[in-house]
């Protein structure tokens, strides 16, 4: 088998906000449920209000080393906003606000939770707990403080404060493959391998992007679009401006967000690591942006990475 490109670049990273939530449930159904209506349309800061995530799954079921609050099949979720977004800190909690009154209270058996006990935080279950109309109470459950809503299917309980803090966006793997099926493939191949470090998403739909956008674009009210010189089909059309090389027919893409570089930097070595045997192969790469976008690099090749 031919041995895989490992291109000598780096992703170039940027700093977030970001709140880890544990999300609990009944069982991993309804779980799913909750997760994939919360972390709805989250795949882009571009035009999303956040990006996020799947973490991993916790408790029964899951990694049973951690243990949640209710010993009920639990799910740590990443919520991420730039930090170069104004009123960063009013973004993130109307993220929260709006994300688990309507997606995890509204989904049967839940139950919600913060992760991060910092100096930063917002009252965000006060203020779902409105939703009770007078008839929500403060009290301590699993011995934590809570809300706790009745509804009609039962009751819901929320921690009272949620933590937040800083995080990385970007760190990304390009995927230069002979034909689609083996682009999707590798994709596959490398989320599977970042899943396996604890404290990173992914946060496109099943962790992968079709379509990796450059800043700016040909029409003046957009501010990002398709990354025309890594377009295949573009390559003739393009000549010289192409950066497609030859026997290359689709580009992959995913998207790293973590709790800092060091854990994304792990997780990048070991997307590459289950990655890079896939048939069809030809080169791994990222993008970057010369410094202009994040300060933080993580280098594809371990020897590169400043230590």
């Amino acid at each position: 088998m031919p041995t895989v490109e490992i291109e000598d670049t780096y992703a170039e990273a940027f700093r977030s906000i970001y709140a880890e939530v544990l999300i609990t449930a009944r069982d991993r159904r309804w779980l799913d449920h909750a997760i994939n209506a919360a972390t709805g349309n989250a795949s882009s800061s571009i035009l999303c209000d956040c990006e996020a995530g799947l973490d991993r799954y916790v408790g029964p079921g899951g990694d049973e080393s951690f243990a949640t609050p209710d010993s009920r099949p639990g799910a740590i979720v990443q919520f991420h906003v730039p930090r170069f977004k104004k009123d960063r800190e009013a973004v993130l909690e109307k993220v929260l606000l709006a994300r688990l009154s309507q997606n995890v209270l509204t989904c049967p058996t839940t139950a919600c939770f913060s992760l991060q006990d910092t100096e930063s935080y917002f009252k965000l279950g006060r203020k779902i707990a409105l939703f009770g109309d007078g008839h929500q109470f403060r009290d301590m459950r699993f011995g934590r403080k809570v809300w706790v809503l009745p509804i009609m299917m039962g009751e819901f309980v929320i921690d009272r404060r949620f933590g937040f803090r800083d995080g990385l966006m970007g760190g990304n793997l390009w995927f230069f493959s002979e034909s689609v099926d083996a682009a999707v493939e590798a994709a596959e191949r490398s989320v599977v391998g970042a899943q396996s470090v604890p404290g990173v998403i992914l946060p496109f739909p099943g962790g992968v992007a079709s379509s990796g956008s450059k800043a700016g674009s040909a029409y003046s009210f957009l501010f990002a679009s398709t990354n025309h010189p890594f377009c295949p089909t573009l390559r003739e059309k393009l000549g010289d401006v192409s950066r497609v090389p030859p026997g290359v027919n689709s580009i992959s893409e995913i998207i790293i967000n973590g709790y800092d570089l060091d854990t994304v930097a792990r997780a990048t070595q070991a997307a590459i690591e289950a990655a890079k045997d896939t048939p069809g192969l030809i080169r791994i790469s990222a993008g970057n942006y010369g410094g202009r976008l994040g300060k933080n690099f993580i280098y594809l090749r371990p020897e590169s990475q400043p230590r």
